[in-house]
Order: C-alpha cells, then structure tokens, then sequence
C-alpha cells in the first residue's frame, strides 16, 4: 500500500441513486447485481438484438439504443448520456469494452453532471496509446521491453509482435517470425486497428514466445491512498485474448513478486489513478517487463475477488462517491481458477458460433453469488440463459466459471470437474478444451505456463472425443425408445417385424458421422456391432451403457434430450451434440468446385486491393477479410487459379454459408 498526496479535485458530495450500466452481458449483469445488492436503482441499455436479453430483464429499466452493430448502439456516448437522462440516471458504470476506457466520454459524462465510475479522463488519455503509456512508463523507472523501429528490424530482432496502439482484447495484434512477413502484417493491423477502435497506429516490439502474462490488480481513491491485491496469471490464451486465469500467479518468487506490486503501484501513482484498474507484465526469466495498463474492470475480477475476499464492483462505487479505502489491502487466502466458456470452435480456428442456448447449467454453480463474503467454492457469471441467442454481432463469451480452493490444485480440480459435467446445449463451445487444458501437465506442474501454450497443444487439447461412438450410441437407442413409445401409443400395441437390424445416423460437431445399428426389444436392446457397449437400460431420455458383453462390466450413465433439431448427450466425459443425418442423401444442388462459403455469419470489412473476377489469385492469398464476434477472419484461395466470381463487399452482411468467391483453379 502506497499513500500520496491527494491530486484529485473535490468530488461531489452527493450518494449514488440510480446508476446506469454502459454495457451488455456478463458484466452489465454483474454490475447490476452488487448495485441491487446496495439498494441502487438501474437502468439498462440496449441495442435491437439485445431487446430480450438477461441484463434488460434484470435491470430496474432500460432504454432502447436503435441498431444492431455496436458503432451504433453500444459505442454511441451521445445515446447513452441521453439515455441517462432521460432514465433519471445519475451516474454511469462501463463495464469493460466498449466506452470502458474513452476519455472524451468519461469526460462528456462528467459533462452532463453525471458521477463516472471509473478513473479520471486524464488517467485515461495517458494510458490509452501503449506507445505513450511505454514513454511515461520509461519515465517512472518502469522496466519494459523497448520498442523497434519497424523499419530497422532485422532478423536478430525477430519474432516481433506487431500490436495496435489503441485498445486491446487481441485486436490489431500480429507475431512476425519473417522479414518478408512483417510489411503484410503492419499493413492488416492498422487496417484492423482502425476498423476496431478508429486508430490505426501500431507499433512492433520484441516477442517473448514462452514469457508469461501477469498482472496487478490495483485500487486508487481520492484521498491519495493506493492499493495493490495481488497478481493473476493470464498465459493460457488464444488470438492474444485469455482463456483461463487464476489469482495468486503461482510460482512466482516473493522478491519477482514484490517487485510486481510496487511497480504497479508506481504506474499507478504516476497517473493519478483512481477506481480499479490493472497493470499487465511479461514475464520472463525471472524478469517482469510493463506491457499495458487497462484503466477499467478487468474480465477476470473475480479470481481477485475470490482470493481477497472484496468486491471490486462495490469499491468502484465506494471511490465513485468519495469514499476512502481501507489502509491495506486484505490479505489473501486461497487460490481461485476462472475459465471464460465461448460460443466458438477451437478446432476450426476458433471460429465462433451463434445460435440458441437451449440449456446453461453449471451444477453447483452459484449463479447469484455476492462477491466480499467467503468465495462461492463453485460461481458462474453468465452473459446467457436458455432461450437466448447468440448472434453476431458481440463477443462470444457465453459465461464465466470461477472456483475457489484451499490450494491451487484443489481449485484447478475443482473447475475442471465442474466444467465437465455442464450441460451446453446449443451453438458448439470451447468446453472441452477448457477441461484438457486444466488437466494437462504442463498447466498443473507450472512446466509450461506461459502464453504458448496453445501453439504447442491446440492439436492434442482438440482432439476427437474419445466416447464419441458412446454418446451416438445412447443418442439412437433413446431416439429409437421414444419413436417406439408413439408408435405404441398409436397402435396400441408393440410391434416388431422388422427383418433387418434399423439403423440411426448422427453428425457430432467436428464433423464425424456415426452409423448406429441396434436391434430393439421389449425388454431388452442389444448392439450387433462388434465394439459396442452392452446396453443396460433405454428410455426416451437415458441409456446405461455397460463395457463388455457380459455382466459386471463398468456402466456408465448418458442423459439425452433434444433442441434446435440436435440430440444432446450428457456423459460421464461431458456433453456432444449431435445432428441427426437423413437416411436419404440431401440431392439440392451442390457448390461449384472452389467456392468459398461464409463459414460464420459476419460482416465483410475488407476485400484484396484489386481483387476482381477474371484475375489471378494464388494458393493461400487472402481474398476477403469477414468480422464476426470481434474477431476478424481471413477467407483464402484454395488454390491458385482465376477468381471467376466475387460476391463479397465490404459492409456487407453475410450469413453462414453465403457464397463469398469462386476460384477456378489451374489445370495440373
């Protein structure tokens, strides 16, 4: 803890009434949740899509912001103070993302004669280019990795990251491990930079491949008082956006440690900062090197939260109206793992997904959990409940499961068993993952805790699932049980004259088909295929497989129901939804050779400079560039040859399976 002089103008000395929450999902509903916890009215904002969502229900009101595309709803502060207004709002809480960390609407709330709860527009503005930060950071003593002039890298520099200078959440950022790589990758990020957050400024650094992100929780207040509560690791990431996190950063020594705490600390003081915020690190070889101040609530709060035994929303609040902090930080006790559950598919480059969320069950989970208390052993903070929708045009985070424990490990267990045995039915989802992540060696021992991870496991973590025959083979049989059950009904009496075993198809999520061939009875089901498990029991919803043909074998225990035209299967490794496959062959014409489909509904922001149809493309040249969720993806040629056809425009909308190009490729 760290006290300076007060620079901070008086604030006004008047309580919080009704607060305004600035954002959507996971966190508005979190902030709504310590308001009403406080006695504080809300309002909600939302866009068109957003009109039925949880944080609209939840909130004491809501005003509409017209539109579907955050450019013009979420990110418009105009709408929002006014909204404000008109709601008799007297104060206003971003959230993360979005306006989360714009000076100029800090500063136009302030304006408006609305309390901000966040830091100072100046704190704000002086963090908000990481080239800037970088310069008052050297200023201050901060160790940091220095950076390069893009056009004097040269092969002993290498690899470089290339990274936007504004905003964050992995936007704009590009590894380069070639010169030749690196004009393409300036190019594509300040393109990308631009497009996100109106700042096409980037900059190149050093890249430390098998470092390990870490970073400071602080808390400021206005009477000169600064606090550090701990670190958190965040090295398990993808596309530079974290996946798991956990707080305290483990293995880390208490010299390394300390030193992380007072730098933070003084990146704090050097700034003013008030409100919580966060400062991130590389850490490498027992060196820590600044990377970035984020001066808003981070995602991961809650393994802060679980571990110190605060609420974070609630401090906000407390700085919000003047109050001060405690003289220390409360100690920690524990360790708290959080993983971030997305509507995406990790094996098809983390393409996300939309659809319906049929089912969101974390069993054990405390849904309503008020953070200050002793930690929840199990907390979800969900963005969705079932009958909403995922769509396109917002982050895929579904929900974040966070679990507390004595230690490390009994946390890591802790989530990974949980995860598990969630029921998620609807759009495909990284869960999977998540457990393999949490399981594997190199997680558990610390072996290989740093921000490579996926480059190294994504293939083994994305793996097929090992029972994915078992859950095909309880999606038929309870199929099969519940045709069988109508059929009774309607003739009133059992009948089997089949003379061939029948047969059940299912496509699972990664594209594998299974053919289940099964021979139904009155009392008993069998499987004729060699391999099968022996069926113990069949109803319309659950089978019990057992191993091995004779009695004695292990039973294991398969849940099934239906939704959105899919079966879903709860096992004892988890879920698989599977879409049953027709018995005759779909005959709709097929596409032409070539053709580059949309593979995700999504916004094109971006076509090939001089891209158009009867020119050459080459195998692997990026053709379009299509923007779903907050991420940007590229569409390729599948071979080199000649566009004969290109349906993609930039600001198009698309849905998936839309015809993008055609490229004919050259003859052999």
């Amino acid at each position: 803890m760290t006290t300076t002089p007060s620079r901070h103008p008086a604030t006004p000395d008047r309580p919080l009434t009704r607060v305004l929450v600035a954002n959507r999902g996971e966190i508005a509903r979190r902030v709504l949740r310590t308001c009403h916890h406080l006695g504080l009215t809300t309002v909600a904002v939302y866009a068109d899509p957003d009109a039925s969502a949880a944080h609209v229900r939840e909130a004491g009101a809501a005003v509409r912001l017209p539109g579907d595309a955050p450019a013009d709803t979420y990110l418009r502060g105009d709408l929002v103070i006014a909204a404000a207004r008109a709601a008799g709002a007297d104060a206003v809480h971003p959230g993360y993302g979005f306006l989360s960390e714009n000076a100029a609407f800090a500063r136009a709330v302030r304006d408006a004669g609305l309390i901000w709860i966040g830091p100072d527009p100046e704190a704000i503005e002086a963090m908000a280019s990481k080239t800037r930060a970088k310069r008052l950071m050297a200023d201050a003593g901060v160790p940091l990795l220095g950076p390069l002039d893009p056009g004097a890298v040269t092969e002993a520099d290498l690899p470089v990251l290339v990274k936007a200078a504004a905003g964050g959440g992995g936007r704009g950022m590009r590894v380069v491990d070639a010169l030749d790589e690196l004009p393409a990758a300036l190019e594509a990020a300040a393109a990308e930079a631009l497009s996100a957050f109106g700042d096409g400024e980037v900059l190149v650094e050093p890249y430390l491949p098998s470092g390990r992100h870490v970073e400071v929780q602080i808390l400021g207040d206005r009477h000169g008082t600064v606090l550090a509560l701990g670190t958190r690791d965040c090295s398990l990431q993808r596309r530079h956006q974290k996946v798991i996190e956990e707080a305290p950063a483990p293995g880390l020594a208490d010299a390394l440690r300390a030193r992380l705490h007072e730098t933070a600390t003084a990146a704090a003081r050097a700034i003013g900062y008030t409100g919580a915020g966060t400062v991130e690190f590389l850490v490498a070889d027992g060196q820590a090197y600044f990377l970035e101040m984020n001066t808003r609530l981070q995602v991961e709060h809650p393994v802060t939260e679980a571990v110190h035994g605060v609420d974070l929303v609630a401090l906000q609040l407390a700085v919000a109206e003047g109050q001060a902090l405690p003289a220390a930080p409360p100690p920690a006790h524990g360790h708290a793992v959080e993983a971030r559950l997305y509507a995406e598919d990790p094996a098809a480059g983390w393409a996300p997904q939309t659809g319906t969320v049929h089912r969101l069950d974390v069993p054990g989970a405390d849904r309503a959990h008020l953070p200050g208390r002793e930690p929840a052993p199990l907390r979800l903070d969900a963005g969705y409940e079932a009958g909403d929708t995922v769509g396109v045009h917002y982050d895929a985070m579904l929900a974040k499961v966070i679990a507390w424990g004595p230690t490390r490990a009994a946390a890591v267990r802790r989530l990974a068993g949980a995860l598990a045995r969630a029921r998620l039915h609807g759009p495909a989802t990284n869960r999977d993952l998540l457990v393999r992540s949490l399981e594997h060696p190199d997680f558990r021992t610390l072996a290989g805790l740093d921000t490579a991870f996926y480059t190294r496991h994504l293939g083994t973590l994305t793996r097929a699932a090992d029972d994915g025959r078992h859950a095909a083979v309880a999606a038929a049989l309870a199929d099969a049980a519940q045709a069988a059950a109508g059929s009774r009904l309607a003739a009133g009496a059992w009948r089997n004259l089949r003379s061939e075993d029948p047969v059940r198809r299912y496509r699972a999520d990664d594209g594998t088909e299974y053919e289940i061939r099964y021979r139904p009875g009155r009392h008993h089901w069998t499987l004729p295929e060699a391999g099968d498990p022996r069926v113990v029991s069949v109803t319309p919803d659950g089978v019990v497989l057992a191993d091995g043909a004779e009695a004695g074998g292990v039973e294991r225990r398969y849940a099934v129901s239906r939704a959105g035209g899919r079966v879903h299967v709860d096992g004892p490794h988890g879920g698989r939804s599977l879409t049953p496959v027709p018995r005759h062959p779909d005959t709709a014409p097929r596409q032409a050779p070539g053709s580059l489909l949309a593979p995700m509904p999504g916004t094109v922001v971006r076509v090939a400079d001089g891209l158009a149809e009867g020119g050459a493309v080459t195998e692997g040249q990026p053709l379009v560039w299509l923007e779903a969720m907050k991420m940007e993806h590229r569409i390729l040629a599948p071979a080199s040859g000649t566009l004969t056809a290109l349906h993609a425009r930039p600001g198009h909308q698309v849905e998936v399976g839309a015809l993008l190009a055609v490229v004919q490729e050259e003859p052999a």
